[in-house]
């Protein structure tokens, strides 16, 4: 039997495998506004067969978009904008869908990616960001504003707020970003908070702030949807946040009550050397899994289907997150379960599809009925 394809619990919520769609920012919302390309996007990862869909980074504040195009979830608008997608696409799927609650600090204020990825400046629609310290990301950018007293405590109730939308919206998960250089990641990183007050300083200082905000946001809404954390286990710079103080967060985290950990790395510097290649992250999830026993999902270039299975069956991840590469193959899945002998769920509309060819190279998708 295939592990990829077994049943897997993340507290109460029960995911049918151990594939997940890692949260992807599309930057195509308007005014932090879910659009129609989220309908025909989270409905076509809907139909996909995995066992879990996570939405993308989706700001608690209007300050903390990556891009003026970022989805947001900070005002009835922005709910019921994302309630209206949410309703097409449990019409016609019962996956489990999380969401990714994010602030981009000093990251923000930034172009779509096929726009240049630049700072937008405040003259054109952008913003003053925020941040830790007033340490810029990029040596030409301008410095962030470093977060006061009042600052901190409005960013921690803009999770909050959040977080209880998200449960008025009834998704099954929450999902924290603390990762990839946004701003609880710069909490933590010695590179990026050079701070003198309980919040800098130490390791139990820098991560202070990330852990009152998931305490926050856990009291917030019910026991019954879990709240995970993304992480990024090292900053691959010298000196910057690494797995050993990675371990020591996350330990600190299921104390709390955190559900699972999902683990990628980098992004916090410009300086950054990544030894990119196949299952590059790996390893650092299956370290943390292994000290801390927290439910984890690997990332990280993992692209056929004997791999994701490898890394349950060793032992190194409870759950594979797939990210571009379902965005090139959306059946990913399928042809996963056609290989590995699993089970998918898929509409009925679609339970004619497989080709005769599949078949016999790969034995059948077997079609799971609700």
């Amino acid at each position: 039997m295939s592990q990829l394809f077994s049943p897997y619990s993340i507290g109460s919520v029960t995911l049918p495998n151990r594939i997940v769609i890692a949260p992807m920012c599309q930057y195509s919302a308007v005014n932090g506004e879910a659009s129609d390309w989220h309908l025909m996007h989270l409905g076509n990862l809907a139909m996909s067969g995995a066992g879990l869909l996570i939405i993308e980074a989706t700001a608690v504040e209007p300050e903390g978009r990556i891009s003026p195009a970022d989805l947001g979830l900070w005002s009835d608008a922005t709910e019921a904008a994302l309630a209206r997608v949410l309703s097409a696409v449990r019409k016609y799927s019962d996956i489990p869908i999380a969401i990714q609650l994010a602030h981009a600090g000093r990251k923000a204020s930034t172009a779509a990616p096929w726009d240049g990825g630049g700072l937008v400046e405040i003259e054109q629609g952008g913003w003053q960001t925020v941040a830790p310290s007033a340490l810029a990301f990029m040596p030409d950018d301008p410095a962030p504003t470093a977060l006061d007293t009042t600052g901190l405590q409005r960013i921690l109730q803009a999770f909050v707020s959040a977080a209880q939308r998200t449960y008025k919206l009834g998704l099954d998960a929450i999902e924290i970003h603390a990762a990839h250089g946004y701003l609880l990641h710069e909490f933590l990183s010695p590179l990026s908070n050079q701070r003198d007050d309980e919040y800098g300083g130490s390791l139990e200082n820098r991560m202070r702030f990330p852990l009152a905000v998931f305490e926050a946001m856990r009291a917030a809404v019910p026991m019954q949807m879990p709240i995970g954390v993304r992480i990024s286990a090292t900053d691959w710079v010298d000196g910057g946040w690494d797995l050993a103080q990675s371990v020591i967060f996350a330990k600190a985290l299921q104390t709390l009550g955190c559900a699972f950990i999902h683990v990628s790395s980098g992004g916090l510097s410009p300086l950054q050397k990544i030894p990119v290649g196949p299952h590059y992250q790996v390893p650092l999830a299956a370290s943390i899994r292994a000290e801390t026993g927290l439910p984890t999902i690997a990332v990280g270039l993992i692209t056929e289907a004997e791999e994701a299975e490898a890394i349950i069956t060793d032992g190194q991840a409870d759950m594979v997150g797939l990210a571009r590469g379902i965005l090139y193959d959306p059946r990913w899945p399928w042809h996963a379960a056609a290989k590995l002998g699993g089970q998918v769920d898929a509409p009925p509309q679609y339970w004619r599809c497989q080709p005769r060819e599949q078949k016999a190279l790969f034995g059948d998708i077997r079609f799971r009925q609700r």
